[in-house]
Order: C-alpha cells, then sequence, then structure tokens
C-alpha cells in the first residue's frame, strides 16, 4: 500500500498555492507550488519553501 501524501501549512500567492508534503522517494520534506488558474498546468517542487514562494511571486500564466 503507497504511503498517503497529505500537504500541509498551504498557503496561496495569487493563483499560485504552495503545500508541504513527504517525497515518496526519499521521505523528505519538498513544497510544491501549483497554479490553480485554468488550463494554465503549471507547477513545481522544491527542496526549500523560499524557493517555492519565489515561484509564486514570480510565475506568470502563458494563457489569459
Amino acid at each position: 500500500m503507497p504511503a498517503r501524501d497529505f500537504f500541509h501549512s498551504v498557503e496561496r500567492i495569487g493563483p499560485v498555492q504552495i503545500g508541504t508534503h513527504r517525497s515518496r522517494r526519499s521521505g523528505e520534506t519538498r513544497h510544491a507550488a501549483v497554479c490553480t488558474s485554468e488550463r494554465c498546468g503549471w507547477s513545481a517542487d522544491y527542496a526549500n519553501r523560499s524557493a517555492a514562494q519565489l515561484a509564486a511571486r514570480t510565475h506568470r500564466c502563458r494563457v489569459r
């Protein structure tokens, strides 16, 4: 049975949500940044929260 992947410490910066989770591969804490705009599809995984916050602040959706 695979481990459950729960996000916690979720915050929103503009259309981007950032959540903290445990990596399934290595078990280390990771931070995911995901754009919630319709048809954007951008997401990225970062090792520290400040990098995810910077990506969220500078993200520009290509679909308008």
